[in-house]
């Protein structure tokens, strides 16, 4: 006789209408509002659920950006989009992203077939932060479908603020997804037990909505391996090591309690230091008011003291301060818990900073040309650079000898 093998629980429990999904009502109703004036005001009736009262105003956007930690339900919402509309979903992924000429051929019968079943379609392209540096151009093909394709298309990443994809987040509208609040993930492990038929611990079910770290689907993971053991009050479950975004940092540390886990929060963070203090400063004034406000300015300017310190003394130690004052200090600045969603912003000053940066890589790449053409050092060449760019600017066939490229023109003419 052959067994009968369990499927995974994150899938046989996976939701399938947009009611289903815990704990991320927000990006549901701007997911509903996107396919909504994409494809239901082309004259399809949509479902009950899909003809929200909020939905107002219209886009002009092609492409919308689920973007979020892992296990918060991205594709989840995607799949629902497409069951809710009656379209058939085309599924793309960074894999298929690396490769301008194996996208061209998979995406043109796509978009040039009409579905034989379905009223629409979809393409959601699931997991674009995976793309490598060195397989960008498939970011200019995804940037031509947005603009030429007649159907929406739904995108999925954990992390959409690197640089690379400004011009993606330029040309689609950007849907936050949350970590799921460990007792929304209790619940929902609570629901699965009882189809199941089964009971586990309650301090079981809370440790492990809790060590998910907002994770849902890991969480379902764990229940369903504990969920055959004999004994699960044995069983420890290994501390996840994840990498956090910022916005998800920032949440815990504006919103939450001071707790001993805050110390590390920005472990996590792919992100240096520096950068996630300008974060942090930008940020203080969504969440904080009055007495709370200034507490925590003033708790950040002992970040800057120890940042200080350090650079000057070379005492690398007082990072620990810097990180205390920084995560714990600035959580502990608020009299009350925060609830209700907070859309944080990018700091100015990394804008500033990045703009300002790429001037000067323009500078210093044209004083290199030069010094190498004429055999005088760098730091020479940067002290004439006035008088250079003024020969440069009025002769093209210096710029030609020297071989700049058109941003270094562009640099020269500005």
């Amino acid at each position: 006789m052959i067994l009968k093998k369990d499927p995974p629980w994150t899938e046989k429990y996976r939701p399938n209408y947009f009611s289903e999904v815990k704990g991320q009502d927000l990006a549901v109703q701007q997911v509903k509002q996107f396919v909504e004036k994409k494809i239901g005001l082309k004259g399809e009736k949509l479902s009950s659920e899909i003809l929200s009262p909020i939905l107002k105003g219209t886009t002009t956007k092609k492409a919308i950006i689920l973007h979020g930690p892992p296990g918060t339900g991205k594709t989840t919402i995607a799949h629902i989009a497409a069951k809710e509309t009656n379209s058939e979903i085309f599924e793309i992924n960074a894999s298929d992203l690396r490769n301008k000429g194996r996208l061209k051929e998979v995406l043109k019968p796509a978009l040039e077939q009409q579905s034989l079943e379905k009223t629409n379609k979809i393409i959601l392209v699931d997991e674009v932060d995976g793309i490598s540096k060195v397989d960008w151009g498939g970011l200019t093909e995804l940037l031509n479908l947005i603009e030429t394709t007649p159907y929406p298309i739904i995108i999925t990443a954990n992390d959409i603020w690197d640089k690379k994809f400004s011009s993606l987040r330029k040309t689609s509208e950007l849907v936050q997804l949350k970590e799921i609040d460990y007792k929304t993930i209790q619940d929902v492990l609570i629901q699965i037990l009882k189809k199941e038929g089964l009971f586990i611990n309650q301090n079981i079910l809370k440790s492990i909505s809790l060590r998910a770290k907002g994770d849902i689907r890991a969480a379902i993971n764990d229940l369903q391996s504990v969920s055959k053991t004999r004994d699960p009050s044995l069983l420890t479950l290994d501390e996840r090591n994840k990498e956090i975004d910022i916005f998800n940092a920032l949440r815990l540390i504006f919103k939450g309690k001071p707790t001993n886990e805050l110390l590390s929060i920005f472990d996590s963070v792919n992100m240096n230091l520096d950068e996630i203090i300008l974060w942090v400063e930008e940020n203080i004034p969504t969440e904080y008011s009055g007495k709370e406000l200034a507490r925590a300015y003033e708790l950040l300017s002992k970040v800057d003291l120890f940042k200080g310190r350090i650079y000057k003394q070379q005492y690398w130690r007082f990072m620990v301060y810097e990180n205390i004052f920084l995560s714990y200090g600035i959580s502990s600045a608020k009299k009350n818990l925060k609830t209700g969603f907070t859309n944080y912003k990018k700091p100015d000053r990394i804008l500033k900073i990045w703009i300002n940066n790429k001037r000067t890589e323009k500078k210093k790449s044209i004083t290199q040309k030069y010094a190498n053409y004429v055999h005088i050092g760098k730091k020479r060449a940067l002290q004439e650079f006035p008088i250079l760019k003024s020969i440069l600017t009025s002769n093209p066939k210096i710029q030609k000898e020297l071989k700049l490229g058109p941003e270094e023109i562009e640099y020269l003419e500005k």
